[in-house]
C-alpha cells in the first residue's frame, strides 16, 4: 500500500487531497475541515467514485477544555 496526502491551511480551516492505492485500487480523494460559528466544525469529503460526505461537529457545552 502507498498514500501521500497534500494539504494547505487557511485561517478558519483546512483543504487536503489524498490519492493511495491499497490491495491494487486507486482511492483519491479531497476535502476540506472549516470551523464555523459557535464552535462547529465542519468536514466535506469527496471520493474518486462520487461518493461525497459532510459531517459537522459541535463543542458539548457540558465538555470543559484538556
Amino acid at each position: 500500500m502507498s498514500a501521500a496526502l497534500d494539504l494547505s491551511y487557511g485561517s478558519t480551516g483546512v483543504d487536503f487531497t489524498s490519492a493511495r492505492f491499497d490491495e491494487g485500487d486507486e482511492i483519491s480523494g479531497s476535502g476540506s475541515a472549516e470551523l464555523l460559528n459557535h464552535g462547529r466544525l465542519e468536514i466535506e469529503i469527496a471520493f474518486h467514485l462520487g461518493v461525497e460526505a459532510t459531517l459537522t461537529a459541535k463543542r458539548d457545552p457540558s465538555s470543559t477544555p484538556c
